[in-house]
């Protein structure tokens, strides 16, 4: 379920629920109304709110089995877009991998190309075509992966050999352009937001410097006691470990 469809289906359950309360509302105030009282649109006003409260316990459960049902199905949409996206990325890899290669075997360009054509046909477990009807194919949702296709088809190292390394530079750019223009839409179903503490400073370092309470200090001191108590000197295990504690704890004082 697309976020679009999800909206909808929440927009037209809240005006449902807004109907049955203000309608449950003028049933119970109805003798407060003017021009109701002691006529037939009373007695028909009492019924419904006699009929509502006998029923609210039924029609408040399945509400709520309804909108489990929904997020269900909205769960199910962002794992597998999720999903599908991993694949998308790993695709891309395998393609800029090919590119790179001075020499790519046969192999390893119809490993290239499985990846491209499995990611393709993938796509058909979380979209379908746009515009497809009963007896019209549509168009295909995403666009750019046909694209990174159609470039590495053109590095087919069993239709030409002599590829220069321009043109595998070429395709390889082609493929990136796809795949950035891919990604600036395809993530936007995900509801991605803003980290709440992100790190953009370039070269960053750590805040925090060297260093634990005192509590931590002693704890250590304790431990470190007890496990030496009744040995007269250390082994060869111990001394090596103590001894690299040693020369790390040194080589970060002196940075």
């Amino acid at each position: 379920m697309t976020r679009s469809s999800l909206n909808t289906t929440l927009r037209r359950l809240y005006i449902l629920l807004g109907g049955l309360l203000i309608l449950s509302l003028v049933a119970k105030f109805k003798d407060h109304i003017p021009g109701i009282a002691g006529t037939g649109l009373e007695r028909a006003l009492t019924d419904v709110y006699e009929y509502l409260r006998d029923m609210s316990l039924l029609i408040a459960t399945g509400g709520v089995a309804y909108l489990t049902n929904v997020f269900q199905k909205r769960s199910g949409f962002t794992e597998s877009l999720e999903e599908e996206w991993r694949g998308i990325v790993r695709t891309k890899a395998s393609l800029y991998t090919f590119c790179e290669k001075p020499f790519p075997s046969t192999e390893d360009y119809l490993a290239a190309f499985s990846a491209i054509s499995g990611t393709i046909d993938n796509m058909r477990i979380v979209y379908r075509n746009v515009g497809e009807t009963e007896s019209l194919i549509g168009l295909y949702p995403y666009a750019p992966l046909h694209d990174m296709r159609r470039a590495l088809q053109t590095l087919d190292p069993r239709k030409r050999q002599d590829i220069p390394p321009d043109e595998r530079k070429l395709v390889r750019d082609a493929i990136l352009q796809a795949f950035y223009a891919l990604r600036e839409t395809f993530l936007e179903e995900l509801d991605l937001e803003e980290p709440n503490h992100a790190l953009l400073a370039t070269a960053s370092r750590r805040t925090k410097r060297e260093g634990a309470t005192v509590r931590a200090l002693r704890l250590q001191e304790n431990q470190s006691r007890k496990s030496e108590d009744g040995q007269a000197s250390r082994t060869q295990v111990d001394q090596l470990l103590w001894g690299l504690r040693d020369a790390e704890k040194s080589a970060g004082q002196k940075r």
